[in-house]
């Protein structure tokens, strides 16, 4: 029998909800949304996953935490730009409850740690989907997530165990790793130019970010960007999970094609086309810090780092010229 009878998800977008629908196949869910028309529908109609999975699932859900059931494990499922806020939202709340963050990029989990004394473990996910409505989420790519510990908060390597075999229980792929940086820096470093390169140029994760025919072909660009992250990673001492270019190649291989309906939309990308700001802060922004701790050279990545935060300060209310 799992320990983790009771689940509360924090954030109900594509992977709150994909978590929230498969856990509820095997554990007493509860949703905190931000919304009160959101959590309504959710109490009213449930949540429906479709695609790779077909599946209904009655949740509990409010806007209110003090308003939820005592959870054994909390998934924080926000935007990375969201992290504080949640986690001041569960300050002070459910102590004995293990937390997961699965943001993209790093540093949700050091955040998380810092305003509660809860166990932490961290996590790296490729699977996606979208979501249709606050009810309705399609499952699109059923990759694995992988997860792990994140030891300054007390979680160990069989923490992480049984929240994977929850999420196995589940349907869930899952990897479970002692050691869960080499797999966040490989996602990292494949996220930070993927996302970084659809939030400047509008286009959708298709072929033409692998391709390297013509000297003007994007996946030079792309390619010259893993590289910086590679040598930042090795600069750091992290020996990578998977290599970044394999993933960007495999990635869009699945789809083979140049046609925008069918390819991924990265979530910088959905955040520019939302008028947003991006998450880039948690994700090339870390890479760059990271360079700059270990002495790394990275000019492209910099570069990039700049432009999407220019872009991200368009949403400014006043901005400084």
């Amino acid at each position: 029998m799992s320990r983790f009878g009771r689940v509360c998800v924090v954030g109900a977008g594509a992977i709150g909800s994909l978590c929230a629908g498969h856990l509820g196949q095997v554990a007493e869910v509860s949703v905190l949304t931000r919304r009160p028309a959101h959590a309504e529908a959710l109490l009213r109609d449930g949540l429906r996953v479709s695609g790779k999975s077909d599946l209904h699932t009655r949740v509990h859900a409010s806007v209110d935490p003090a308003t939820m059931p005592e959870p054994d494990l909390v998934i924080v499922a926000t935007k990375a730009t969201q992290i504080s806020e949640a986690g001041a939202a569960l300050s002070g709340r459910f102590p004995e409850a293990v937390v997961m963050t699965i943001q993209n990029g790093v540093g949700a989990e050091e955040i998380i740690h810092r305003l509660g004394p809860w166990e932490v473990v961290s996590s790296v996910t490729f699977m996606s989907g979208t979501r249709e409505s606050d009810t309705h989420v399609h499952y699109e790519l059923d990759t694995a997530t992988w997860i792990g510990p994140y030891p300054p908060s007390g979680a160990d390597h069989d923490t992480a165990l049984a929240v994977g075999h929850l999420f196995a229980d589940a349907g869930l792929a899952v990897e479970v790793l002692a050691d869960l940086r080499p797999a966040q820096w490989s996602k990292l470093i494949f996220n930070a130019s993927v996302n970084s390169v659809a939030a400047l140029t509008d286009l959708p994760h298709v072929a033409l970010y692998a391709r390297r025919d013509r000297p003007t072909d994007l996946g030079h660009l792309m390619f010259a960007l893993i590289e910086e992250g590679k040598l930042v990673a090795r600069e750091a001492g992290i020996e990578l999970f998977e290599d970044p270019w394999e993933m960007n190649v495999e990635a869009v291989s699945r789809g083979a094609t140049h046609h925008e309906e069918y390819a991924h939309v990265p979530s910088m990308l959905a955040d520019v086309r939302a008028g947003q700001k991006t998450e880039i802060d948690f994700i090339l922004g870390a890479v760059v810090r990271e360079a700059d701790r270990v002495g790394a050279d990275v000019p492209l990545s910099r570069a990039l780092y700049q432009l999407v935060k220019g872009r991200d300060r368009s949403h400014d209310d006043e901005v400084v010229l």
